[in-house]
C-alpha cells in the first residue's frame, strides 16, 4: 500500500509539473486525500459500533425486563407470605385470649395445672414476637423491593427513551439516503443503461459508471460523455454538504503492461478514482475534504473474470455517497 501511495504522489506531482500547478498545492490536495482516507476509516469504525452499541442495547432492555417481572413475582409472593403471617399472628392473639381465661378459671385449681397453662402462655407469646418479627421483616423486604422496582423502572424509561432517539435518527438518515438516491436518479436519468447504476446498499448510494461510460482502455482520462455524468452528479453533491463521497476505482483481472505512468491495474485504479475527484473539484464548490479517492484493483469484482461480460462489469468506478451520522456518534458517546 505504501509503495501504491508512493507511485500515486509521483504520478501526481508528474501532472503537477506539466500543468505549472505550484509543489506547494499538490502537497495540500495530498493532504487532504489522507486526511479524507482517515475520516472514512473512523467513519466504518463508528458505524460499526452504532450496530453493536444497537445490538447491546436491546439485549439489556430485555434482561431488564425478565428483571422485572421476576420482582414483581417475588413481591407478590412475599405479599401472600405477609399475609399468612397476619392470619397467624391474629390466630396467635386469640390463642392467648383462650388462654388468658382459662388461667383466670383455674387459679383456684390444680396448682399443677396453673404451671402448665402459664409455661404454654409463655411460650405462646414468645412465639407471638417471633411472628411479628417476621412480619416486620417481610414489610422491609417488601420496602427494598419496591424501591428495586422504582429504579429498575426508571432505567427501563430511561434506556427506551435513548433507543428511540437513536431509531428516529436511523429513520432520518434512511429518509436522506432513499432522497438522495432519487436525486442522483434523476440527475443521472439520461446515463442509464450506458453502463451507468444508483442503489442503495448498507444506508449509502451507491452509483457505478462502468469505463464504456468513463475511461477508454489503460486510460485514464475520463470521457466527454463520462464528464457530463460526473458533472451533473458534482451539482448534486454540492446542494448535499452534509454526504462524504468515496471514489473507487476497479479493474477485471487482465494484468495491465506496466510503463512509466501506470505500473498496474492497482495503480490504474487509484489513478481512475483522482481523475474524478479533480472533475468534481474543478467543476463545483464541492469541499474536497469531503471527497476520497482509492483504488481497488481487481480484488472487488462484480463478475466472472472468466467471460468478456464479467469483465465488464468489473471494469468500473463507484461513487459512494454516505450521509454524516455526527448526531448519531454524539447519543453513543453521552452514554
Amino acid at each position: 500500500m505504501k509503495t501504491a501511495n508512493n507511485l500515486v504522489k509521483l504520478v501526481l506531482l508528474s501532472v503537477a509539473f506539466s500543468a505549472c500547478v505550484p509543489l506547494q498545492r499538490f502537497q495540500d490536495t495530498q493532504d487532504k486525500l489522507n486526511t479524507c482516507q482517515t475520516e472514512l476509516d473512523e467513519n466504518k469504525q463508528k458505524s460499526e459500533q452504532l450496530g453493536v452499541e444497537n445490538t447491546e442495547m436491546k439485549q439489556v432492555i430485555e434482561k431488564n425486563r425478565l428483571q422485572l417481572n421476576n420482582l414483581v413475582k417475588d413481591s407478590m409472593n412475599r405479599m401472600l407470605v405477609i399475609d399468612t403471617l397476619r392470619a397467624q399472628v391474629s390466630n396467635l392473639q386469640l390463642q392467648v385470649a383462650e388462654l388468658q381465661n382459662t388461667q383466670e378459671s383455674i387459679l383456684k385449681g390444680n396448682a399443677k395445672e396453673t404451671s402448665r397453662l402459664l409455661k404454654q402462655l409463655q411460650a405462646t407469646q414468645e412465639d407471638l414476637k417471633k411472628r411479628e418479627a417476621a412480619l416486620q421483616k417481610a414489610f422491609q423486604e417488601l420496602e427494598e423491593k419496591k424501591n428495586s422496582l422504582n429504579v429498575l423502572n426508571a432505567e427501563i424509561t430511561r434506556r427506551n427513551v435513548r433507543l428511540k432517539e437513536l431509531e428516529n435518527i436511523l429513520f432520518r438518515k434512511d429518509s436522506v439516503v432513499n432522497a438522495l438516491k432519487a436525486k442522483v436518479s434523476a440527475a443521472l436519468l439520461g446515463f442509464e443503461g450506458e453502463g451507468l447504476t444508483v442503489k442503495v446498499n448498507n444506508g449509502k448510494v451507491y452509483v457505478s459508471m462502468q469505463d464504456k461510460l468513463l475511461f477508454k482502455s489503460a486510460s485514464t482520462e475520463v470521457d466527454k460523455k463520462g464528464q457530463d455524468a460526473i458533472k451533473k452528479l458534482a451539482k448534486v453533491l454540492e446542494q448535499n454538504p452534509d454526504i462524504n463521497v468515496t471514489i473507487e476505482g476497479h479493474t477485471d483481472n487482465v494484468p495491465y503492461k506496466s510503463d512509466e505512468r501506470i505500473k498496474d491495474n492497482w495503480d490504474l485504479s487509484v489513478q481512475r478514482a483522482t481523475a474524478i475527484v479533480r472533475i468534481i473539484i474543478n467543476n463545483s464548490d464541492v469541499a474536497p475534504k469531503r471527497l476520497t479517492a482509492s483504488g481497488r484493483g481487481e480484488f472487488s469484482p462484480v463478475g466472472s473474470n472468466k467471460t468478456a461480460e464479467g469483465r465488464a462489469q468489473n471494469r468500473r468506478t463507484e461513487i459512494i455517497l454516505t450521509p454524516k451520522l455526527d448526531e448519531l456518534f454524539k447519543i453513543l458517546e453521552s452514554n
